[in-house]
């Protein structure tokens, strides 16, 4: 893969006020992009991350902007994106990142609260689609970068239900955009981390179920089991290993020359097993769009070349 190269690209980061998406913001305005960390709340409790982020771009001397996006309002969404449309011009680059995680038994949930795991880490990706994609597809151009989960093939510890499987609908939601995208000449890439026990939010920040009755006759046959997990997730890490990695990995996907990225990265020192699934997975997926005449899908369609008729 590539440098960046020629005029930066114009970015927009979904949950960029902590974790893996502050990260990537900061390295991506450092590789010479205007990039837009994207967060909730922006003149209340998220202030200060606005502030941080200005004081890094005057620091650096880079092009770091924040704009106001909560990924659970369309109105929201709507607004970011034409606030950065009408200060910055076309949209290149979409990084789907804001997520949210919760811990503990699964029976332990209502369906309410697993709807709303749901609703961040899927439906908050839809409605920023649905407000950006109209802009790249008229342009016949841009990359739809999303932030997945080693968790989706991979390895999977107890007590995350909730987030692993919102995490595995988002992944099944970004294969199926990228073929119907191709066309339009929008590439994808799926960037998936593993788990990384420092660096982000995730742990610390995470949920609960609210109703508690449950949770005593499973405190009973797995007592400190989460703690168990931290633990042992962390002592898997090789020594040394950053979330700044994952910034890297994004940084290097956007750096790329359109029509050569990947369609998938995996970033997991601790090597849970992922990669090796969706190695597989990715493989069939490409062999039967094969199969059924429809392998143009599985890259972007450049500018001025012709359409393809199915």
């Amino acid at each position: 893969m590539g440098t960046v190269m020629g005029k930066g690209k114009t970015i927009v980061i979904t949950g960029a006020g902590s974790g893996f998406g502050a990260l990537a913001a900061r390295a991506l305005a450092d590789a010479g992009h205007t990039v837009y960390a994207a967060m909730r709340d922006t003149r209340g409790r998220n202030a200060s991350r606005v502030a941080d982020a200005g004081a890094y771009a005057a620091e650096h001397e880079v092009d770091l902007r924040t704009v106001e996006l909560d990924v659970l309002s369309q109105e929201s969404a709507d607004a970011a994106v034409a606030t950065i449309l009408a200060e910055a011009g076309p949209l290149d680059v979409v990084v789907h990142n804001a997520g949210h995680m919760v811990t503990g038994p699964a029976e332990a949930f209502t369906p309410a609260e697993l709807a709303a795991v749901y609703d961040t880490n899927v439906l908050g990706t839809q409605r920023v689609n649905r407000a950006a994609l109209p802009h790249l597809r008229a342009q016949e151009h841009g990359l739809v970068l999303w932030v997945g989960s080693s968790s989706t093939r991979g390895g999977t510890p107890p007590y995350l239900a909730p987030y692993f499987a919102a995490k595995a609908a988002m992944d099944a939601l970004a294969v199926s955009y990228a073929g119907e995208l191709a066309r339009f000449g929008i590439e994808t890439t799926i960037v998936v981390p593993g788990a990384f026990t420092s660096g982000t939010e995730h742990f610390a920040t995470g949920g609960h179920p609210a109703e508690q009755t449950v949770i005593p006759a499973y405190e009973e046959r797995y007592a400190g089991l989460m703690d168990q997990v931290a633990e042992r997730l962390a002592a898997l890490e090789p020594a040394g290993t950053s979330a700044s990695l994952v910034a890297d990995a994004i940084v290097e996907v956007v750096g790329t020359p359109h029509g050569k990225r990947p369609f998938r990265v995996h970033v997991d020192p601790s090597n849970d097993g992922s990669e090796e699934v969706s190695r597989v997975a990715d493989r069939v997926r490409a062999q039967f769009l094969a199969r059924i005449g429809l392998d143009d899908l599985l890259t972007p369609r450049h500018p001025g070349s012709p359409q393809t008729a199915v």
